[in-house]
């Protein structure tokens, strides 16, 4: 148990938060398959866990807390959704573990579309150094060639070729750092509203019963967007088990399962699209930036030494 919550803590300090959350979850569901009391579980993870680690703070605080819920609730939009499906299921008196398990790998899709985009962002932020470091080298090059590149920035073709050259740059980064943040997946846990509702209906919640429940939950933690999407899908899954006279939280489970595919599914694509879309602010400000800021004092240090107009 000790080592495998080690695993945990390494994977946490190198991976995303909400891997991290994933972690713990799975957890503590594994824990409380076993027979092993929710309380008791965050305490044996607790006692595993190294103290310098983030996931092990927020395990200690849950773990030396009355309501394990609302100890969550200031560590992160990704705890305060393991907040929720705990609370959600210890109001209605539905097993966590499930619950746990299908969070645990809501995040970890999450997490890998989070490492696919700064793997899509590694390539052009390493040019963007890289061409950020070349006009230093054009200057000292062309000094050891015996050309004044240094004096050439303090002309004045060299400052307005200096200035551009810095806006070009701020503006790559900019342009690239606004793309990055749009390919983020801006829903931390896909069809959780969903899933919660069919927490609650296991836990023999009635329909208006769960959807007060989640409701209350909802508001405490700030997971509502306001968007009232996860209702209305909600709305139309209890109206298809009500017309076949069939449970509704198995097909309330599939239509989570369904949301998080789809959102997988548009976030990889986003992340793929982020990669071709990077190159357009390279292209359009770094590759200038880099001739206004490495090329063009050479060339204005060669003009000069050669007495060719400047």
């Amino acid at each position: 148990m000790r080592r495998a919550a080690s695993r945990i803590s390494r994977r946490a300090r190198a991976a995303p938060t909400v891997e991290g959350v994933a972690a713990v979850a799975e957890r503590i569901a594994v824990l409380m398959t076993g027979g092993v009391a929710p309380s008791l579980a965050w305490q044996y993870l607790d006692e595993s866990l190294g103290r310098r680690d983030p996931v092990a703070r927020v395990v200690h605080a849950a773990a030396t807390a009355d309501d394990v819920p609302a100890a969550l609730v200031n560590a992160g939009a990704e705890w305060r959704v393991l907040s929720a499906t705990l609370a959600v299921s210890s109001r209605c008196g539905a097993p966590a573990a499930t619950a746990l398990r299908t969070l645990a790998a809501t995040l970890r899709a999450i997490g890998q579309t989070q490492r696919d985009i700064a793997a899509a962002l590694a390539g052009p932020r390493s040019t963007s150094r890289l061409v950020m470091l070349l006009p230093v080298v054009g200057i000292g090059f062309g000094m050891l060639l015996g050309f004044d590149t240094w004096a050439a920035l303090g002309t004045v073709p060299g400052a307005i070729c200096g200035v551009l050259g810095v806006l070009l740059m701020l503006g790559g980064w900019k342009w690239s750092s606004a793309l990055a943040r749009r390919a983020q997946p801006r829903d931390t846990a896909p069809g959780l509203i969903v899933d919660l509702t069919a927490i609650a209906l296991s836990g023999g919640s009635s329909v208006p019963g769960a959807r007060a429940v989640i409701a209350d939950v909802a508001d405490d933690l700030g997971l509502l967007d306001g968007s009232g999407r996860g209702e209305s899908d909600v709305d139309e899954v209890v109206a298809l088990a009500q017309r076949a006279g069939v449970p509704a939280a198995d097909l309330l489970r599939s239509e989570a399962a369904r949301i998080r595919r789809d959102a997988a599914s548009k976030a990889a694509d986003d992340a793929a699209r982020l990669s071709t879309h990077l190159m357009i602010p390279l292209g359009v400000c770094v590759l200038p930036a880099f001739m206004l800021l490495g090329v063009a004092p050479m060339m204005i240090g060669i003009v000069m030494s050669t007495n060719l107009g400047i």
